[in-house]
């Protein structure tokens, strides 16, 4: 999984009252941080501290053994001012509705920072996928697609995979949506496997961009690529595509981690050799002759560490501990607001999430023109529009930080936040 797929926050265990408990917190904390620097009417500040839209919904299904559980399912809709809602579904037992429309924010910020016509959303069922058949997944997915099916669509809301959900899902949702509708309508989804309407090179895209943006960190600051070491946190979709284009270019790949640990060796590891998470799962320890901690992985002296595993795993207690010049955020907030004003003051570089892992929603941008064009791409024009829109969107925060006294974080959602007030005064606010 990745970006839109990532994973994002999930309750940070050594956070103290000072860090925000949510992603819904931490999204409003960092829409008022951007516009503190942005002369905006405060009024379209209000409106974006709000989501548009949550849908809540009642999921039953019956179960292999013939009894109906019921399951609770949301869609949190946050703005549309640049164009249709974009984001994942995921099945995790932590969905909440307000999880879903933090993450729905920083979907917006997402489309925006990458200049996409789309707006954010999020959404989920609240239910652990691994206590489900494949039968009873497919069942799940096709009730929520009945559920959700007045409030998505191509031009209205666009659904992506994320935890706990992958192409198969997609699939089962853009079928079912397609049979209610009477025509098969491909745009309704991305993610979804190339043979019914899915772009190649999409599930290698969030890794793909954290490489890409990886390498535009390391000119900036005049660090040849040659001369790096890497730490990637996370070895499935985002974390192991980064780390094999980086070993590609000429980094040395020092740590990459599972839930289980983290295989370490300071001589470089010949990632080509060792199975992701979606190849072989939880396999990297067994390939590994050391093996390390997570939480050592994080505080291992290298030039770049890549957090693509989980969100808040920067945290307070952690962040006087990180060792790296360069930490490019992977996953979806990896780094707690704390944990990030510590590394600022550090001097540390943090390339937020929104513009490092952005290579998914993009890739979903060209799925979608694909599908409304009934027109596939090759995985060769993926990529290289790929790195044209990810060059695009470094250029434009890479701008910002040199014109303002910030950090790159800030510099992005102040792109971000431009784009989408902006927008917001030419259309206006409707009687």
């Amino acid at each position: 999984m990745g970006p839109e797929l990532s994973s994002a926050s999930s309750s940070d265990n050594s956070s103290t009252p000072s860090e925000p408990e949510s992603a819904l917190e931490t999204a409003r904390l960092q829409l008022h941080r951007a516009a503190d620097h942005l002369d905006i009417d405060p009024n379209i500040v209000e409106r974006l501290n709000h989501p548009q839209n949550v849908h809540e919904v009642t999921v039953p299904i019956e179960r292999d053994d013939g009894t109906v559980e019921v399951f609770t399912g949301y869609r949190a809709q946050h703005d549309s001012v640049r164009g249709p809602y974009k984001g994942g579904l995921r099945y995790h037992p932590d969905v909440t509705r307000d999880e879903c429309v933090g993450l729905g924010i920083w979907m917006t910020w997402k489309c925006a920072v990458m200049d996409l016509p789309f707006g954010g959303a999020k959404g989920g069922i609240a239910v652990n996928p691994k206590t489900l058949s494949r039968d009873e997944k497919e069942r799940l997915t096709r009730r929520f697609a009945q559920e959700l099916r007045a409030v998505i669509g191509p031009n209205r809301d666009i659904p992506a995979p994320d935890m706990g959900t992958d192409p198969q899902t997609m699939a089962w949702l853009m079928d079912a949506y397609s049979m209610q509708e009477g025509e098969t309508i491909p745009g309704v989804v991305t993610g979804k496997p190339p043979i019914v309407g899915g772009s190649e090179g999409r599930e290698d895209a969030p890794g793909r961009s954290v490489a890409i943006i990886t390498q535009q960190v390391c000119e900036y600051y005049d660090q040849p690529l040659s001369e790096t070491t890497v730490a990637v946190q996370g070895y499935g979709s985002v974390g192991a595509n980064a780390a094999r284009l980086l070993d590609e270019q000429g980094a040395t790949v020092v740590a990459i981690s599972d839930v289980n640990g983290a295989m370490y060796d300071p001589a470089g590891i010949d990632t080509a050799t060792v199975p992701s998470h979606d190849e072989e799962p939880e396999a990297v320890t067994e390939y590994a002759d050391t093996v390390i901690s997570n939480d050592e992985l994080l505080t291992l002296d290298v030039d770049v560490l890549i957090p693509a595993a989980l969100g808040n795993v920067i945290t307070e207690a952690n962040a006087d501990d990180i060792a790296a010049e360069y930490v490019v955020e992977g996953a979806n907030g990896p780094t707690t607001s704390t944990a990030d004003s510590i590394l600022a003051d550090r001097d540390v570089v943090v390339i937020p999430d929104i513009l490092a892992n952005a290579g998914g929603v993009t890739v979903s941008y060209f799925e979608w023109l694909q599908d409304i064009n009934r027109r596939s791409w090759s995985l060769e024009r993926v990529n290289d529009e790929l790195d044209e829109e990810m060059r695009a969107a470094w250029d434009a925060v890479r701008t910002e930080f040199e014109n303002r006294d910030i950090t790159w974080r800030d510099a992005a959602y102040i792109v971000a936040l431009s784009r989408i007030a902006e927008a917001h005064e030419a259309r206006g606010l409707w009687p």
